[in-house]
């Protein structure tokens, strides 16, 4: 009984912290579809949130820097019109560790660092559309579809 109270201890704790389990950045696979669906590689995008922007091609995965805030991106090809999106920040487990162990210190520091915060992992922006990208609709192995804006996230 000891024994596995202290094993379910330790591993809440190393999961708690998510300045230690996350690293400040985090990859993000890009790509980039036509209307119709067909794939286009190497279209210049960029991506940015409060901590700045960085710029990729389409078809390749770029580390960007958690945030609270989302990630706006953009990408032009001189084919196409614009693909925009946006991914939603979440809150990941790192946080809520936080919260229930070691209290309010650890969720600020890692809220204001970025690391309690994950985008979804691979995101397919759509020539001519505006898209919402959320990883709560994350699956292993899979884009994360993207839906139209809403009110709530413009």
């Amino acid at each position: 009984m000891i024994r596995t109270s202290a094993a379910l201890a330790i591993a809440v704790v190393l999961t708690g912290c998510a300045s230690i389990v996350n690293d400040t950045t985090q990859p993000v696979k890009l790509e980039t579809r036509t209307a119709e669906g067909g794939m286009v590689e190497g279209a210049d995008c960029k991506l940015g949130n409060d901590y700045g922007v960085v710029s990729a091609k389409s078809g390749d995965t770029v580390q960007v820097r958690r945030s609270g805030k989302d990630l706006d991106i953009t990408c032009r090809h001189p084919s196409n019109p614009d693909a925009v999106g946006r991914a939603i920040s979440r809150a990941n487990a790192g946080l809520a560790g936080n919260i229930l162990i070691g209290g309010g210190i650890g969720a600020i520091i890692d809220h204001s660092k970025g690391t309690a915060y994950t985008y979804p992992t691979w995101v397919q922006l759509v020539f001519g559309k505006t898209l919402v990208f959320d990883r709560s609709a994350e699956k292993d192995g899979q884009p994360v579809p993207g839906t139209e804006p809403t009110a709530n996230t413009k």
